[in-house]
């Protein structure tokens, strides 16, 4: 019986160490900016860093109530509507031309994680895109997502915090992982939603 043990012991270790010297086979990572397969290690490279454009509270009148979201796509800015005439600033990502809207919607719902279904039309474009994506960091929807209303539309995370400021997405609004979970600590389902173009 001991040989047999010995012998397991010694197969078992060898298994152990061919595994740890062969090159691990991540998955690849979907960019939806760019519509293309990355590299793990490409991503993790770009992703160093935080939002370009740093969250801070302002002066802001208006003459919405406490806890609306407004962003003004031009600016590249969602504000969060607090009491007292002011508001927190967000730097934000936007959709690209062509996939640029306007409208006055509720949230209507909130997820941790989110999984991604890709709507059939970015399919269409895409056709290699999976038609499920299940919830975690390498998930485009990042950490946090608010839903806009009955739209394909989303207020959502990133792991591509360069992407911040910049007209990328297909028409959801992005903030980086770190924002979109102090976001979604403070607003409510059916909080107003109000996006100017």
């Amino acid at each position: 019986m001991s040989k047999f043990r010995t012998a397991a012991a010694i197969g078992l270790s060898i298994l152990l160490s061919v595994s740890l010297t062969m090159p691990s086979m991540a998955a690849r990572v979907y960019n939806a900016d760019t519509n293309t397969w990355e590299e793990p290690s490409v991503v993790k490279t770009r992703n160093r860093g935080g939002s370009p454009i740093k969250r801070e509270t302002i002066e802001y009148a208006s003459n919405y109530k406490p806890g609306t979201i407004v962003i003004e796509t031009g600016e590249r800015r969602l504000y969060l509507v607090l009491e007292d005439g002011k508001a927190i600033r967000y730097g934000v990502g936007v959709g690209r031309d062509g996939f640029t809207w306007s409208g006055q919607h509720r949230i209507t719902r909130k997820a941790e994680w989110p999984g991604w279904t890709p709507p059939p039309q970015m399919r269409k474009r895409v056709p290699d895109l999976p038609a499920y994506m299940p919830g975690g960091p390498d998930n485009p929807l990042g950490a946090r997502a608010l839903y806009i209303g009955s739209t394909l539309y989303r207020v959502h995370g990133t792991s591509e915090p360069w992407s911040i400021g910049q007209a990328v997405s297909s028409g959801c609004i992005r903030l980086t992982n770190e924002d979109v979970t102090d976001l979604y600590e403070r607003v409510r389902v059916g909080a107003l939603i109000v996006v100017k173009h």
